[in-house]
């Protein structure tokens, strides 16, 4: 077997026969009139006109034959298509070319007619070709692929190339967001665009990214939530529904679940509360399911759920108390840790939010959902509107699926003399070295003296379209972050 410089090598001799010859490896231009998806569904009309001639272009998936006929598989992205080169039926010196100089991977144009095989097979005969990018390395091979997972994320453009049903996870992606825009704006909201550098990070307990803005000689951070403090001054500006889909930064650990960059979308929606917000996103969840996958019935990590229906309302405390016999409310921190300890759960800090969050952290694995988890305390909730019947707790939600939180809503709090009480909690949990702590942001406070109305706010991320595919989060990015590639 030869190795990859000997293939470099020798493809490199091809590329300068090309040369040699007057041919350009790398044409600016190409003569494609039809893609592979045209011809095949005009091809009936095609196959009736012999006489009809036309150029298509692809990327040379296989070669096989010898002699006078040679047989080629084109992808050109729309699919695949058969092409036959016969010595006869091309211009002069033509045949011996293609022998010469073309290799599996190369992009072509091929000119000719269209007929069906004696073996039913949809073909174009070539009257003549070019071509249109000469590869210098060569493809996996077809049954073996990319074996090495970093390698397939490092070379994702050959994974995507050489298995379809990877294309296809990414076009299921990009009508998952497809169908998440289309329903929101069929509902009156309107898509906007909210800053991805911010002075200070709000909407979201997270590490963020820091950097050096030059020009203001500033620290500014990479945003850990979809314009949350933005999009509720737009409903202070008189913006009923708003909308965003982009990309969010956490300088945080990498699992099945986390990553450092990824795609989440929030809604804002004024005049409504929590209760509005769940049945609109139960709703919209069952879109998703319905419209990317034709089913709501999914199973992933263990679990099996089922979108359709109304989903259940699950306390906070009372699941925490059921399964750990912890009273988050009541029970001191010391008894907490003590619990955790016992249940062999790893916890980082020993404040009184950070072990209420763990431990509900490790009761939510148990739960299969689909599930409304609701009424969460004041204290993992800095930005939720308190319940009226209990102050301590909030009317908070989150979206339960797999043992997984999939989405996160909420009343939103607009009393601005609590939000300041609770952004100076969560300054006092920074100051103790709580690096997940809310950064307060002060300009937002000054925005709810002003005034906001009652809204509802709800996001969620592509993690929920990596549970309804039932793989990593990190298979379902189209270019994960790598570390760099130690030299050997």
């Amino acid at each position: 077997m030869s190795s990859i410089d000997e293939i470099r090598d020798a493809r490199i001799k091809k590329l300068e026969l090309l040369k040699q010859k007057g041919i350009n490896p790398y044409p600016a231009e190409t003569k494609r009139e039809i893609s592979v998806k045209e011809v095949l569904e005009q091809f009936e009309n095609f196959e009736k006109s012999p006489e009809e001639h036309r150029w298509i272009a692809g990327r040379i998936m296989s070669i096989r034959g010898q002699g006078a006929i040679i047989f080629l598989t084109i992808n050109d992205g729309t699919g695949s298509f058969q092409v036959l080169l016969k010595r006869d039926s091309l211009e002069a010196d033509k045949f011996e070319l293609f022998n010469e100089t073309v290799d599996i991977g190369d992009f072509v144009e091929v000119y000719g007619s269209f007929f069906v095989t004696k073996r039913g097979e949809k073909t174009l005969e070539a009257k003549n070709w070019g071509i249109l990018s000469k590869s210098l390395r060569p493809l996996p091979e077809k049954w073996h692929g990319l074996q090495d997972a970093e390698e397939r994320f490092r070379k994702r453009y050959l994974d995507i190339l050489m298995n379809p049903e990877i294309k296809d996870l990414f076009e299921k992606k990009a009508k998952f967001w497809d169908v998440v825009r289309k329903f929101l704006k069929d509902r009156g909201f309107l898509e906007v665009e909210t800053p991805t550098i911010e002075i200070t990070t709000g909407g979201a307990e997270a590490n963020p990214f820091k950097t050096h803005h030059k020009d203001f000689d500033v620290d500014v951070f990479m945003r850990i939530s979809v314009g949350e403090l933005w999009q509720k001054r737009l409903m202070a500006a008189g913006f009923p529904k708003t909308f965003e889909i982009g990309r969010v930064y956490r300088n945080e650990g990498s699992s099945a679940e986390h990553l450092q960059e990824f795609t989440n979308m929030e809604f804002y929606w004024a005049y409504a509360d929590y209760q509005k917000g769940m049945k609109l996103v139960q709703e919209l969840y069952q879109k998703i399911a319905l419209e990317v996958f034709g089913k709501t019935e999914f199973e992933t990590r263990g679990h099996k759920f089922d979108l359709s229906g109304d989903w259940p309302m699950i306390d906070y405390r009372d699941e925490i108390l059921k399964q750990t016999g912890i009273d988050v409310l009541e029970s001191s921190e010391k008894e907490m840790a003590e619990k955790l300890d016992e249940l062999g759960v790893r916890y980082e800090g020993n404040n009184r939010e950070r072990l209420m969050d763990t431990l509900w952290k490790y009761c939510r694995k148990n739960v299969a959902g689909p599930a409304f988890l609701v009424h969460h305390p004041k204290l993992v909730s800095p930005l939720s509107k308190s319940c009226s019947e209990n102050p301590e707790l909030t009317e908070r939600f989150q979206i339960i699926i797999a043992g997984s939180e999939v989405g996160n809503g909420f009343s939103e709090l607009n009393d601005p003399i609590d939000q300041g009480n609770r952004f100076d909690t969560q300054q006092k949990l920074i100051d103790r070295g709580d690096e997940e702590a809310m950064m307060p942001e002060w300009d937002f406070v000054e925005m709810l003296e002003h005034g906001m109305p009652p809204t509802c706010g709800f996001g969620f991320g592509e993690r929920l379209f990596a549970f309804m595919v039932d793989k990593p989060i990190r298979d379902v990015q189209l270019f994960p972050l790598m570390k760099p590639k130690q030299e050997e």
